[in-house]
């Protein structure tokens, strides 16, 4: 199949026009200006994006991935694929030592069939002080014990762990977790900057939703907002909603941090593309509010409802930047960094590459989906 089309962004370089060829499901061959032959369709003026890399997501569709079960992280997958989103890591929230187990073992079966790209844990080993939507009775420092039986569990298919480096154990449980293949990042944290700096040492490599549920920074007490922007060895994650960071702190962020750091999430719950309402996320309850989830009775934001498209046209809209110059920001942000950052296949379009890709109109809102090759959503019949 040979497409052809007025942008076409590879996660590299901006082809004006541009045209891609797909042989199963994979990308055959890239190109600019005209097609090696006639095309077999020409989508005319969009933009063609790589296939959004969601690695921090909770659910979505009115169901969450902690329930473990085949068909809510289907329907969750399929609801977060017909907005872009084409590789996707599951994440769970804090939860009992038996739970965190069950849910592990659950949806590692997912992954190895290939229904979610793999696992994220985000908990239990969180600060309380900076718990967020998650259940303070139920973190708890690292233990040995349970990260090897957790590991088991996910028998490689756990891509990220969160940990809160001031808990008692935490450079031991990160170098354990570097050891195991696994990337170990810094969120939900009272951690102070030498706190921050000694778990980047020991192997941390990510910021979970930079300045989210993280200690903020002080004149004398930079924090670990400051120890993780300045270290070029740590992707920084940013719920670029328009709700949990504002565009001003986006901008400055992506500027400081380069083209290759910033990783845009969405940390969507099972409300996203729902309408208000009351959900859970975990054991806690969720309110929502005109598209906005807190915790029930509490100001505390609870994840999003965001989906990654949005965040692209936030990005877009937000950087600064001329149009074409936040284009190719915003796919490396949205597509290459966060591929790379958990060491997923290269979410770039390229010849051997997956045939992941968007198709975007004008306004950037999608038209299209391929994934490994198949129309998840097709430009021609509008679904």
């Amino acid at each position: 199949m040979l497409l052809t089309a007025d942008t076409l962004l590879t996660g590299r370089e901006l082809l004006r026009p541009g045209w891609i060829e797909i042989s199963g499901d994979r990308i055959y061959s890239v190109g600019a200006g005209a097609p090696p032959r006639v095309a077999d369709r020409a989508l005319g003026g969009v933009t063609v994006v790589p296939g959004f890399v969601d690695t921090h997501v909770h659910g979505g569709g009115g169901t969450n991935f902690s329930t473990a079960a085949r068909t809510d992280t289907s329907t969750a997958v399929d609801f977060h694929r017909r907005h872009g989103t084409t590789s996707l890591v599951a994440s769970l929230v804090t939860a009992a030592p038996d739970d965190l187990l069950h849910q592990v073992t659950g949806l590692a079966g997912d992954a190895r069939d290939g229904l979610i790209d793999g696992i994220h844990l985000e908990g239990p080993w969180l600060s309380t002080v900076r718990c967020g939507a998650h259940q303070p009775a139920l973190m708890r420092d690292p233990d040995p014990a349970e990260i090897d039986r957790v590991l088991e569990a996910g028998a490689g298919t756990i891509r990220m762990i969160t940990i809160a480096p001031e808990r008692q154990g935490a450079l031991a449980a990160i170098q354990r977790i570097v050891d195991g293949g696994v990337v170990a990042a810094v969120g939900h944290t009272d951690a102070t900057y030498d706190q921050t700096r000694a778990a980047i040492a020991a192997g941390a490599t990510v910021a979970t939703h930079l300045f989210n549920a993280m200690r903020p920074i002080n004149t004398r007490e930079p924090g670990p907002v400051i120890a993780l922007l300045e270290d070029p060895r740590a992707t920084v994650e940013l719920i670029a909603d328009g709700v949990h960071v504002d565009p001003a702190l986006y901008r400055h962020v992506s500027r400081s941090a380069g083209a290759d750091r910033v990783s845009l999430i969405t940390d969507a719950i099972s409300a996203a593309g729902m309408s208000d309402g009351t959900y859970q996320l975990g054991p806690l309850e969720v309110d929502v509010v005109d598209g906005v989830a807190r915790v029930a009775g509490t100001p505390t934001i609870a994840g999003s409802t965001a989906t990654m498209d949005h965040q692209f046209r936030f990005a877009v809209q937000h950087s600064g930047l001329d149009r074409d110059e936040a284009l190719m920001a915003a796919v490396r942000q949205a597509s290459v960094n966060p591929a790379r950052a958990l060491g997923l296949p290269a979410a770039e379009l390229e010849s051997g590459g997956a045939a992941d890709l968007v198709v975007l109109d004008h306004a950037l809102q999608v038209t299209g989906v391929l994934h490994r090759g198949s129309w998840t959503v097709d430009p021609e019949k509008g679904k």
